[in-house]
């Protein structure tokens, strides 16, 4: 298993680097299109300050890039066949949140994803990041608060939940267990 944590940070501070200069944007033109702190993105460039979900979510917004995207351009990858030894995990500094990508193409319109949800942990992602994204949650161990919008699902083993129009979306396992669940995003 790759584990982004340690290996992964040069590479996702280089594709930041790359990403921001290919348009032409100066740290102040990225921290204001992302919501991130032009200090902030600087460590991040400098591979000085590992970034939480919450952060890189804005980032690759900015960059009109999923989450997976965004890690995938820095990974690099793009094979068809996506081997469990291979596929990318990262773990939220802030909560021990942990996303493996499962599979992800930049020709292919739907992403996989398997997250580890530790008990008691929340993570709220903005409406941005979903802005050109349509997402199901399919949860597979524990239980899942999921709040977008106004809307509050309790989600348990086996429940599904297709999204609707983007909205802040808070995922949160407000029980003593962890909870796992897979994502399926198609670009939209």
């Amino acid at each position: 298993m790759t584990t982004i944590v340690d290996e992964f940070s040069p590479k996702l501070a280089e594709r930041l680097r790359l990403e921001r200069d290919s348009r032409g944007w100066s740290l102040s033109n990225l921290a204001e299109r992302s919501g991130v702190s032009k200090a902030t993105i600087s460590k991040i460039e400098r591979a000085e300050a590992s970034p939480t979900a919450v952060i890189l979510v804005r980032l690759a917004a900015a960059f009109g890039l999923t989450l997976a995207g965004l890690m995938l351009r820095a990974e690099g990858q793009g094979d068809r066949l996506s081997r469990a030894a291979e596929q990318p995990v990262w773990r939220d500094p802030e909560t021990g949140y942990v996303r493996k990508q499962v599979f992800s193409r930049p020709d292919h319109p739907v992403e996989l994803v398997k997250v580890d949800m530790p008990a008691g942990q929340r993570v709220t992602l903005p409406k941005s990041s979903y802005a050109h994204i349509r997402q199901i949650v399919w949860v597979q161990r524990g239980s899942l608060v999921i709040s977008e919008g106004g809307d509050r699902h309790v989600l348990g083993a086996g429940d599904c939940l297709g999204f609707g129009s983007p909205a802040d979306t808070t995922f949160a396992n407000e029980t003593g267990a962890p909870c796992e669940y897979v994502v399926a995003l198609a670009r939209s």
